[in-house]
């Protein structure tokens, strides 16, 4: 979007948030870069220029506006939407690829050679992945010097950077001031949370409109005893990350998502909040996702009455297709209960500040040992599952924020008892495809015949393609038609 000079103007003339995070406005006479939104007086637009990212801002020598503080703006919703090169590195490089195994490591997962990777980011985005990790170790810094009582000493060594002196340099370039200077200007105005010991408490911005009613009552629904839970207004997990465990509350609110966090190691908070944005399909662009579905006058009433419906994701892309088997053919409560089986037993423990949450979901590797004579369901869905942990733990079957989406739907469908409803669910919720589709799911088929809708699964398909690219945000609302507990925030 932001090579379209005139249209970027008029975001930036109206000041439309809808746009925060699409690009970013940098200003040559006075050297800094701004969110659309910006509340300052727009600048005139022969000083105006449009960059794709803030790493590309940074690398151009623009510092970030002290007003609008555009490095908290949302992510672009392209890299959520694609499953291009590009989109699946910008994903891999948000979950912190790039700190932990380098350049190297990211192009390595992606297929490609260093030098192609950072050829097809610098045409994109104006920057590489070094530039672009920075600009997120930035981030990163910012919010704990504001939103902790950290030494800056441990913000540096946890937000990722090599050495004091490369952190203070970096948040002086970036930001204009001092850690010191930030820290207590943050103080002055307000703007830190309320501080709970051993935790990190921040806001997770997102695009409005969002309806938490499906997002969280989802996840409440289907919460798995010890690893999930919803308590005091908030949807609380364990999480597994790759330098140690964590616990996260999750809060819906009007103008953004309350985050409180536990870790075991600050180094991971970068990938927690990260994976969370993830979970909670913050990125979105529900303008887009709205209008094209608005478009179809049998879909546009439910819209209508509540727009802004996010896809509930998961943290954790091989959970969720263990989860999925488990759910095959039976109830919500079902679903629950064979997962907590497998939790009990399997499950890593982990400490709960709160004490509600008491395990990590197994790992492919733990469930790998599992008998399947002990697990209380027909035997042909044992074998499914078997075989998908085994796929899992041996690396022959790659789920994560980098699978290439129609690679990995060819996978699942090759292994038994995978059809089209297991295989495009993973897909969804797992993967991430906006585009995913479930015509023969239940729920889904009675909605639309509801609605007058096609209720067959080919004449379904078939009027859904006016949907596309946004069939699995079509769902969230097929399903919202019905009274279930997945469609309801729980009082």
């Amino acid at each position: 979007m932001y090579t379209d000079t005139d249209r970027c103007v008029r975001a930036v003339q109206s000041k439309d948030a809808r746009f925060d995070g699409w690009f970013f406005t940098a200003v040559r006479t006075t050297g800094i870069y701004c969110r659309p939104s910006c509340p300052a007086v727009p600048p005139k637009v022969e000083n105006m220029s449009f960059l794709p990212s803030a790493a590309a801002c940074q690398q151009a020598g623009y510092r970030a506006c002290k007003r609008c503080r555009p490095d908290t703006s949302p992510g672009s919703p392209e890299w959520n939407a694609r499953a291009d090169a590009v989109a699946r590195a910008m994903r891999l490089i948000q979950d912190g690829v790039v700190d932990r195994e380098g350049v190297t490591g990211l192009a390595t997962r992606l297929g490609y050679s260093t030098r192609q990777v950072e050829r097809q980011l610098g045409a994109e985005l104006g920057a590489g992945p070094l530039a672009l990790a920075r600009a997120q170790r930035a981030q990163t810094a910012r919010l704990l010097i504001e939103t902790s009582e950290l030494p800056m000493g441990d913000v540096a060594f946890a937000a990722g950077f090599a050495s004091i002196r490369n952190f203070n340099e970096t948040v002086r370039e970036v930001f204009a001031l001092t850690p010191g200077e930030l820290r207590a200007r943050a103080a002055r105005a307000g703007r830190s949370e309320p501080r709970v010991p051993g935790t990190i408490t921040l806001r997770l911005p997102y695009r409005a409109p969002l309806n938490p009613d499906n997002l969280f009552g989802h996840l409440a629904a289907t919460a798995v005893p010890g690893v999930e839970e919803w308590r005091d207004g908030a949807y609380r997990r364990t999480l597994r990350l790759p330098y140690g465990t964590g616990v996260v509350a999750l809060t819906p609110g009007p103008e953004h998502i309350g985050c409180r966090l536990a870790l075991t190691d600050l180094r991971d908070l970068t990938i927690a909040i990260s994976r969370c944005r993830w979970m909670l399909d913050l990125d979105a662009d529900p303008e887009a996702v709205d209008g094209q579905l608005r478009t179809d006058p049998l879909l546009a009433p439910l819209v209508d009455k509540a727009p802004g419906r996010r896809v509930p994701r998961t943290v954790d892309a091989a959970e969720f297709a263990v989860r999925a088997v488990l759910g095959q053919q039976v109830s919500t409560a079902a679903a629950r209960t064979h997962a907590a089986r497998l939790v009990t037993a399997y499950g890593e423990p982990v400490e709960d500040p709160q004490g509600g949450l008491t395990h990590l979901f197994p790992g492919p590797e733990a469930l790998a040992g599992l008998d399947p004579e002990t697990l209380s369901m027909p035997r042909s869905r044992r074998t499914t599952l078997t075989t998908l942990v085994g796929a899992l733990a041996d690396g022959s079957l790659p789920l994560g924020i980098d699978s290439d989406w129609e690679a990995a739907r060819a996978a699942l469908n090759a292994l038994p008892g995978f059809g089209p409803w297991t295989t495009e669910i993973i897909a969804m919720r797992a993967l991430g495809d906006p585009d995913a589709f479930l015509p023969s799911d239940l729920g889904v088929r009675r909605a639309a015949q509801g609605l007058g809708l096609p209720s067959t699964p080919a004449a379904l398909t078939a009027r859904a393609a006016g949907w596309r690219p946004w069939r699995a945000y079509a769902v969230q609302y097929l399903w919202a038609t019905e009274d279930h507990a997945i469609n309801h925030l729980p009082v």
